[in-house]
């Protein structure tokens, strides 16, 4: 049994290598004490198991110790035989156990879209891979199992990963698609039939907000998570512009409607006619007009490379919403539609620097950009963004 020990400005990680079986138990918790009481400032005490090929249950009691030593303690790249061994005698429901992962070689696919959180690969005729960006946790990718999981059940139509891979060190999810493309794929292929695609995005969009959350849902709120971004990128603005931010967030009127907050046109994926949704990662509940903000935020004023994020040409960004808004409010009239939209745009400058908090990351000259952007678009037209605020509340779902 060998016993390493890495530890990074606190975060340390113990790796367990060989049998711990009941002969190699003893020496081995002399060797553990050993080599963390070396250790004076251990923060969180991850254990790296990947080479761990046997566990006794006097080794179990050498992890149980060690997870009541370190509170913040966790087991990962466990394999089959030893997770077995763990699940078995109700370790996994004690403490995080993280099953090894198989690997997924990713080279030669083809990329179908990208976005903050990560890319998103044909990895088989009947399957695609979303590669995570790296420095992405575990955690995060079951959120976004999670959350797919509870939307399916509500009735939205999306694509529900069957498992959960590595690709190099970043975290994958496959899912089971066939023959499918991005609605930016086919827009870019058929700009012809922008007018059918606007609408089957419009539609997508209403058949959303028409769910009701309900109050015993774990999907989270997504007005608070707009506040904890907006404070997450307080660093990289003015108090003035970060309060105005505010202003406008704390104007959005509650509600319990199902939004997905990042339903880009490369979100969603076609298999033949019917829409699936393939990012859920920041699905939440509140008022439409963060949804539609967000939407708008992407599809006309992205910032950066708007053909290599969306995945097709600018030019076609302003008919595309024009279709989209009016088949969105079908059955208003114009004056109320160019309102509705007045106040979608009030909230899209919003997700404009909001969604800087997907990564910190970001090169510096994407948020110089960003600045620059909020003291032009926003901070110059102050009163008149902040007088079409005070209107929110004429939106009653």
């Amino acid at each position: 049994m060998e016993i390493r020990l890495n530890n990074q400005n606190g975060n340390a990680t113990l790796f367990l290598i060989g049998r711990l079986d009941t002969s190699a138990a003893g020496e081995a918790m002399t060797e553990i004490h050993n080599v963390l009481n070396k250790e004076q400032d251990i923060k969180q005490l991850t254990c790296d198991a990947s080479e761990l090929t046997y566990i006794s249950s006097t080794g179990l009691r050498i992890i149980l110790q060690l997870r009541k030593a370190y509170p913040q303690f966790e087991v990962i790249e466990v394999q089959p035989d030893v997770y077995n061994v763990f699940e078995m005698t109700g370790f996994t429901k004690m403490m995080r156990i993280e099953k090894a992962l198989r690997q997924i070689d990713i080279t030669g696919c083809e990329e179908i879209g990208r976005g903050g959180v990560g890319i998103v690969y044909r990895l088989t005729p009947d399957s695609i891979i979303k590669v995570f960006r790296e420095g992405s946790d575990i955690k995060e990718v079951s959120k976004e199992i999670s959350m797919a999981k509870e939307a399916f059940v509500l009735g939205m139509p999306t694509a529900i990963s069957f498992d959960i891979v590595k690709v190099g060190s970043q975290y994958g999810l496959v899912y089971e698609l066939l023959d499918a493309k991005t609605l930016s794929s086919c827009i870019n292929e058929h700009p012809e039939r922008l007018e059918e695609y606007a609408i089957k995005y419009a539609h997508l969009f209403r058949q959303l907000h028409s769910i009701e959350v309900p109050a015993n849902s774990t999907i989270p709120n997504a007005h608070e998570n707009e506040i904890k971004a907006i404070e997450h990128i307080s660093r990289y603005f003015a108090d003035d512009e970060i309060e105005m931010m505010k202003q406008i967030l704390k104007a959005i009127p509650q509600g319990n409607r199902l939004l997905h907050c990042d339903l880009q046109t490369k979100n969603v994926m076609l298999q033949g006619d019917e829409p699936m949704l393939i990012d859920m990662g920041e699905v939440g509940y509140g008022h439409p007009l963060i949804d539609l903000g967000h939407a708008k935020s992407a599809m006309v004023y992205l910032v950066g490379d708007y053909e290599a994020v969306i995945g097709f040409p600018k030019k076609y960004s302003e008919q595309l919403w024009d279709i989209f808004i009016h088949e969105y409010f079908k059955g208003e009239t114009e004056e109320m539609i160019a309102h509705r939209d007045s106040q979608i745009t009030a909230v899209a400058r919003l997700r404009n620097f909001s969604w800087l908090s997907l990564s910190d990351s970001f090169p510096e000259a994407v948020i110089r950009e960003c600045q620059q952007l909020f003291k032009t678009a926003v901070g110059s037209h102050k009163d008149e963004i902040l007088a079409i605020c005070r209107t929110f509340n004429d939106w009653k779902l």
